[in-house]
């Protein structure tokens, strides 16, 4: 297949981490003829690695600017200027803000990702791949299926799961939804990188880094080189096998890596990266704090904030998108712990990232130092 001749691709919420990430793999990649990517902030305010602005700036990526949760721009997303169609649509659209009023989900979650897979069926896309969350799942002590037990833990989760739900009752939608673990990789704003600002805040106190509820708590991982490859990996899949569009007949798929990701893994690259210690607070600090976690919550940001602080000043970083800050939906026990080898088995993908390393964590690091936003003291 020749460039001219591939795929014409719209990527919704293009500016956040997935969505840029997958729009530098089509360009080095040369998979897609043309890219409309579609976000509601611009690219000079997205804290771009130099790889990711080369990408952007590629012959065969227009940048729209726009608001998904109006339908008038949605239509306007998907008009080309040849009157051809999009073949394939990716939606990585979504508020991703915790602790946000109901309204605000439902707006920017359930209605935007509806209404983007209307005008989909309407212009008769080949794909639409929805991402969504493995924090759906009901903590269990075997890792979630695609067919397990659904029972979101945060509001961004239930939002997914109604949309999802909503999805595919859609007749004539050409859906895939997938479900990633926490996603980490350079540019990655939260998740790890969130407990890599946090051991950073550690090294500064001198302090051992000590932990809610116990080292087998599963926060299960998968890189985001992976996290892209599949995505498309899963698009070429579906046209290529003829799936039939219809109600209910949607492949799902889960996406975690090999490494059944831990607090104790986490924890121990942590020591490695910063020299410092790790532990746990144990059976009865733990029980306090479930039953008393907004007072917790509290009390851990404002522990962790003030030093940051301090280290991005004496760097002379005046703005940075990182911060220490843990929100309540997150300090709970419920683990991400998901199957992610349905892939593998049914559509022949394989995970190229299967171990976090430390390395890998590295990187991340590096990548932000690269943008001027990670601090040099200690």
């Amino acid at each position: 297949m020749t460039v001219d001749t591939a795929p014409k691709v719209l990527v919704l919420g293009a500016l956040g981490f997935v969505g840029r990430n997958f729009v530098q793999y089509l360009v080095e990649n040369n998979l897609a003829s043309s890219i409309r990517a579609v976000d509601k902030a611009l690219p000079q305010t997205a804290y771009l690695t130099k790889p990711a602005r080369t990408a952007f700036s590629h012959s065969t990526v227009e940048f729209m600017q726009a608001n998904l949760i109006n339908p008038v721009s949605i239509e306007k997303c998907f008009t080309r200027q040849d009157d051809t169609e999009f073949d394939y649509v990716f939606n990585f659209a979504a508020e991703t803000k915790y602790s946000q009023v109901p309204e605000v989900y439902q707006e920017r979650i359930y209605k935007l990702s509806v209404n983007c897979a209307k005008e989909a069926v309407k212009r008769k896309v080949k794909v639409f791949l929805e991402s969504s969350t493995s924090e759906i799942y009901d903590s269990s002590k075997e890792p979630a299926k695609e067919t397990s037990p659904l029972k979101p833990w945060t509001q961004i989760a239930q939002q997914k799961t109604e949309a999802c739900e909503a999805l595919q009752k859609i007749e004539g939608l050409n859906l895939i939804i997938v479900r990633p673990a926490v996603i980490y990789g350079v540019g990655a704003p939260s998740g790890i990188t969130t407990r890599l600002v946090i051991g950073k805040v550690y090294k500064r106190l001198n302090e051992e880094m000590k932990l809610l509820w116990n080292k087998d708590l599963k926060l299960n991982t998968i890189h985001i080189h992976d996290v892209v490859r599949a995505c498309w990996h899963l698009a070429k899949w579906y046209e290529e096998t003829g799936v039939t569009a219809g109600k209910g007949n949607c492949p799902v798929f889960n996406l975690a890596d090999k490494q059944d990701t831990d607090q104790e893994t986490i924890n121990q690259h942590l020591e490695s990266i910063y020299g410092i210690k790790t532990g746990y607070h144990g059976t009865m600090i733990s029980t306090f704090a479930k039953l008393n976690l907004g007072t917790v919550t509290e009390d851990v940001n404002e522990k962790h904030l003030g030093p940051w602080a301090d280290l991005l000043k004496e760097s002379g970083i005046s703005v940075s998108p990182l911060s220490p800050y843990v929100d309540k939906e997150l300090l709970h026990s419920n683990p991400v712990y998901v199957d992610g080898t349905l892939i593998e088995r049914e559509t022949g993908f394989n995970y190229e990232v299967p171990y976090m390393t430390k390395d890998k964590l590295e990187e991340i690091i590096d990548g932000y130092k690269e943008l001027k936003l990670w601090p040099s003291a200690d």
